[in-house]
This record gives structure tokens, sequence and C-alpha cells, in this order.
């Protein structure tokens, strides 16, 4: 299965201008090949869908999540209720449409630090109503958009759903709070739990969360989970070899192993290993790169599959965050045009 990240589900709180944006309006035989031609022998494509809410890019948005911030580096407008309640009939119809044009699933994004991660997270939601406070409260609009994308898309069409382990961050969304989010999650029609972890919020510092800084991040989360629902779980992060994730599937710390990095290392890389050969993928070692290079170098990377040119892909760290920024800055005059 391939999930497409950062699929909008409004063109009014984008992640980056480079994110598809699944509205009635949008280019839907476009998104019907996409669909059709991630969707080649038996594979499964999906759109992650997503909302950035105080995290939306600047350039092209008013970030609003769930609570007003001020502080150097992030400000965002507070939701209203009535934006909170608009938001189950927005992934609702972002989800029908999914269906229609031949996407085998949804991902609801409630990770990394965008719109439901922010609902989770007491460093962003600071709200007094049903929508903030105990870990029930925080989670209360996720369980409604859950509920209003079962609703338009049936009782067979797969929904997943991306959560945070931790926010990794002092005062963010513990562990402790991250397994309650799976009780609850358990409680809904969700068919596939993705696992993952970190928040992007500036001036707070990390927490040290019990993750392991190399090789697979949240195994320790995903077990626990496990023993919490019988949904399934898909672990995310750190994997770089065969034995890895092998290990992982092995042990039940997961039912399945979700790549990011290592897929755009070695896109044939779920094949690979499923051979009886294997194969890891040569992981690149960056010297001193800057802020945001080696993120902007993988970035640029799936670019350069995108064009088959891969083969002729050399860029440094600090070329590709160049290459990357200026690419965003020519997207965003694109992005006014088309959304205004």
């Amino acid at each position: 299965m391939s999930l497409i990240g950062e699929v909008q589900v409004t063109p009014h709180y984008p992640e980056k201008p480079g994110n598809l944006v699944l509205v009635p309006d949008a280019d839907l035989s476009a998104m019907q090949k996409l669909a059709k031609g991630g969707s080649v022998n038996g594979a499964q494509i999906w759109p992650q869908l997503g909302h950035a809410g105080a995290l939306a890019h600047g350039p092209i948005s008013t970030p609003k999540g769930p609570s007003p911030l001020d502080i150097e580096g992030l400000h965002c407008g507070g939701m209203t209720l009535d934006e909170i309640h608009a938001l189950p009939q927005a992934y609702a119809q972002a989800a029908a449409l999914a269906k229609d044009v031949g996407f085998g699933g949804v991902l609801i994004h409630a990770g990394h630090g965008f719109l439901f991660s922010q609902f989770l997270s007491p460093l962003f939601n600071h709200r007094t109503d049903a929508y903030g406070g105990s870990v029930e409260n925080r989670f209360r609009i996720i369980c409604e958009v859950i509920e209003a994308v079962r609703q338009a898309v049936g009782p067979a069409y797969p929904i997943g759903i991306k959560i945070n382990s931790t926010d990794k961050l002092e005062g963010g969304l513990t562990t402790e709070d991250a397994l309650d989010v799976v009780r609850l999650i358990d409680k809904t029609s969700v068919d596939l739990i993705d696992v993952s972890g970190g928040t992007y919020f500036p001036g707070a510092a990390s927490s040290s969360d019990g993750t392991s800084s190399s090789g697979p991040y949240f195994i320790d989360f995903a077990k626990q989970a496990k023993t919490l629902t019988n949904i399934p779980i898909a672990l995310t992060g750190g994997f770089e070899t065969r034995e890895q994730a092998a290990q992982a599937l092995r042990d039940g710390s997961a039912d399945a192993i979700s790549l990011a990095r290592a897929m755009a290392l070695e896109p044939a890389l779920a094949n690979t290993w499923l051979s009886e050969k294997g194969g890891d993928p040569e992981f690149p070692n960056f010297d001193s790169p800057p802020r945001g290079g080696v993120t902007a170098w993988y970035s640029m990377r799936l670019t350069a599959l995108g064009e088959d040119s891969e083969d002729q892909f050399d860029q440094s760290p600090a070329d590709a965050l160049e290459a990357y920024e200026r690419r965003d800055s020519e997207r965003c005059v694109d992005w006014r045009i088309r959304f205004g």
C-alpha cells in the first residue's frame, strides 16, 4: 500500500503549496488516473487526509488551530465552534471523493503536529469547552470525523488513522495519553492505526520519551498499543533494514511496516524485502547539513523519482534545500491563482 501524504480536505490550511486538495472542483480525472496507477497488480493507494491547522503554510494561509497562539515562530488564531463543527463534513466529502475516483481507502492524519494532532496535544489545545481538557474531549472532534467519514463511505471501505505515540516535546502528548487515544480509537470503526511520533512546536524542549535515536523509533509503544486493540497496527519510523522490519513482525510489535526515507532511496524496496535475496538500501551520510536540509534532500529525491531522473540526482542537502524553498515560493504563486 502507498500513502499520498498531506492531501488537504480544504485549500485554506495547507501544509505546503505542493499538497493535493481533494474537493469537488479538483481535477478528479487526474485523481482517478493517480488512483488507477497506484492500484496495479493488487496494490493499494490511499490519500492521507489532512489539515495543517496552526502549522498551515503562512504565505498562502491564515493559520488556525484549536487555540490561539502567539509565540516566536508560531502565530495562529483559534477555531470557532462553527469551524470545528464543519470539519466532519469536510473530511466526509473528501473521503467520498476518494472512494469515487478509485482510491483503495483513506488515512486520517492525526499525527506530526497537524490539526488533529494539535487537538490531542496540550501544547496546542488550551480549550475549556467540549473539545479541550481531558483526553476524551481532545479526541472528540477526531471521533466525530471518523463517524462522518464512515457514514460517507459505507461499512466496507477502509479507514485508517495516523497518530503520534508521543509529541517528543515537554508538555506535549505523552505516551500515556497516546495509549488512551488507542483505547478510544478501538471503540470506532477504524480499520488501521498507523503509529508514528514527533511534532514541530517552536521553543518547546524535547522530552526524554524513551524512543531510540537509531533503528525503529516507536516499537515499545506499538507493543503496548497492540494489547489495547485488535485493530491492525502499522509502525512508522526508523526502519532501515529488512531484519528490523521482519523482527517487528515476528515479535508482534506491529502488523505492518510503514516506510518513508527507505522507499525514497529504493522505491522497489517492498518487493526486494519480500524476495528470497532481500537487500537493504544504502543510506547517505551528510556532513553538517543545514537545518531542514536532510528533509529537503529526501523530498527532492522523491521529485527525481517522479520524473524518472533519480539516476542523475546528485544534490547536496544545501542545494536541495535551496531548490525546495525556491519551488515552494513558485508554487505559492500558483496556489493563490488557483484558490484565491
